[in-house]
């Protein structure tokens, strides 16, 4: 059963030498591709590196992740179209970026102007998305509506558009789909009380569907609780067959089709 892990961050196993390691349980597991995850300056390079060391099954975005944005934001987004440029193993995402408003400060004047700064972040990287016309990998929490408003406002393509680890609903499924953007699921569909995710992943349909792991967090039954990681993936995927009524294999050929084609890989 080949899969993709669409949505990863390596980072962590890196910096603690563990890295060969998961890539081998990964590989073990059944994964074809996995795509690790920028979300700042300081890892964008370290995944330009492991991509490059394992060409063909790590593959990598850049972005500015909303809990990573500050003051600085616009000296950090002004080097991510370096990336894109040829001469090095190109990033196949923009991401991720958005909105995030549970990490926000509980400071009314200082979540203002920091939301602020998201925003500001969030709309430079729209627009290199909508000059580059790579697919753009979102990180929505508390601003579901707002990161969709900007996104049509900003005249990129829908069709190359994923919003990363959905913990929405069926409504806002619902207009992501007459969009044409994805939804992105990871182990938290398998948990008891996430019944309104496996909604939302029932109205979009096995032939948009895409899985992700989000390691080293949001580990899938059966390891909730425990450090996540890429092999984690196939619990997820096992989970959504049933939940879809199709067979693992039948699954793991038509989302990993999805992910290919979403990321040209």
């Amino acid at each position: 059963m080949g899969l993709v892990d669409t949505h990863t961050h390596l980072e962590t196993f890196a910096a603690r030498g563990e890295l060969p390691a998961t890539l081998a349980r990964a590989r073990a597991a059944g994964l074809t591709a996995m795509v690790t995850i920028g979300t700042s300056s300081e890892d964008w390079p370290v995944y330009r590196e492991i991509a490059t060391a394992q060409l063909g099954f790590v593959h990598y975005s850049v972005g500015l992740h909303p809990c990573a944005v500050d003051g600085n934001w616009a000296k950090e987004v002004e080097q991510l179209n370096g990336y894109f440029e040829g001469g090095q193993v190109l990033p196949v995402a923009l991401g991720e970026c958005g909105l995030d408003r549970f990490h926000l400060p509980k400071e009314a004047g200082e979540a203002s102007e920091l939301f602020a700064h998201q925003k500001a972040a969030f709309t430079a990287q729209l627009d290199l998305a909508h000059q580059l016309e790579c697919p753009l990998v979102v990180h929505s929490r508390g601003a579901f509506a707002e990161c969709v408003a900007m996104i049509d406002a900003s005249g990129v393509d829908w069709s190359r558009v994923v919003f990363h680890c959905f913990t929405e609903g069926p409504d806002e499924m619902a207009e992501l789909v007459r969009r044409g953007g994805y939804g992105s699921f990871t182990g938290i569909i398998t948990y008891k009380t996430a019944e309104n995710l496996r909604e939302a992943a029932k109205l979009q349909g096995l032939g948009r569907l895409m899985i992700e792991t989000d390691a080293p967090y949001l580990a899938p039954v059966p390891h909730r609780g425990k450090p996540n990681e890429p092999a984690f993936v196939r619990h997820t995927a096992e989970y959504c067959a049933e939940l879809l009524g199709v067979s693992h294999d039948e699954l793991a050929a038509i989302t990993t089709r999805n992910a290919r084609a979403f990321y040209r890989i």
